[in-house]
């Protein structure tokens, strides 16, 4: 086994879902089946779609996850699906380098200037103690450690790492954090922003898709909510369209909850697109969690 980065961009003119799948050429089955088992890096280039003159990619590794199984694309004979579990976005993105430092060492030519040709493949395998850095500088957890590379037993130190990344303390940490702070602490579905006397925001990170069902600890899967709009989310009150338009079970909702309700009733949305629901997670809750429960 061995772990690699994926390339994907804002808009992608393959079937990618990073949460889920990675659509990729044959031509890179080799280094994917490479990584299957292990554990690999999403890095998003400078351009956002297929176009060769877009841009706005952030140019940074921006999450991990596991490779778990490989598959043919049945409707196209020269494309694969990589499919992942335990996804999750790093704190901050990692840019490619830091000055004159290439957290892949191959990318680096010996000018010091990036190498274009290396670039330019979708997959590329990389060291284990790659991995731990972009780790290391991703996570706020790991910042102590960032520059440190493989300690003197280097089995226990990829063990400590996959076993922390994979545990729910840690995700729930990551992905409160990260949901809260794309939707400044502002229920999406009330607009309520109450921060107690200690600085601690009162609105709760809740997942479209559960957890229980595969959901990802994704932002695309993530919504910042009250208590109370929570509640009637997890048990299929509340949903949302795929024009973001709130549904509701109306006589299933006490009256005095509908004066806090949006006024345009629609969900408030963060600021940047990539934080913002996908359809396939909205679409889900809205087939197994709201058509299904009372």
């Amino acid at each position: 086994m061995a772990k690699a980065v994926f390339t994907t961009k804002v808009n992608p003119a393959y079937d990618d879902l990073p949460e889920q799948r990675y659509h990729f050429p044959k031509t890179y089955l080799r280094a994917v089946e490479a990584a299957l088992g292990d554990w690999i890096v999403y890095y998003e280039p400078r351009r956002s779609t297929a176009h060769e003159s877009s841009s706005g990619g952030r140019l940074s590794y921006f999450a991990t996850a596991r490779l778990v199984s490989i598959e043919d694309d049945p409707r196209l004979p020269d494309r694969c699906y990589g499919y992942v579990k335990d996804y999750l976005e790093f704190d901050t993105p990692v840019p490619f380098r830091e000055g004159s430092f290439y957290y892949e060492r191959n990318l680096r030519k010996a000018d010091g200037t990036p190498n274009k040709g290396r670039f330019g493949r979708a997959v590329r395998t990389i060291r284990d103690a790659e991995y731990h850095l972009i780790l290391h500088a991703g996570f706020h957890d790991f910042a102590e450690a960032r520059w440190r590379m493989m300690e003197r037993d280097p089995v226990e130190t990829e063990r400590r790492i996959v076993e922390r990344i994979s545990r729910r303390p840690f995700r729930d940490r990551v992905f409160s954090t990260a949901v809260r702070t794309a939707y400044d602490n502002t229920c999406a579905v009330t607009g309520l922003r109450i921060v107690n006397g200690g600085g601690r925001p009162e609105v709760q990170a809740a997942h479209i898709r559960p957890v229980a069902e595969s959901g990802p600890d994704s932002m695309r899967n993530g919504l910042a909510l009250c208590g109370t709009a929570h509640w009637m989310f997890d048990r299929g009150l509340i949903s949302v369209g795929d024009d973001y338009r709130l549904l509701l079970k109306d006589r299933a909702i006490p009256n005095n909850f509908f004066g806090l309700i949006n006024d345009d009733r629609r969900l408030k949305l963060p600021r940047a697109p990539s934080n913002r629901p996908h359809p396939s997670f909205l679409k889900y809750h809205r087939e197994h969690v709201f058509q299904t429960h009372a």
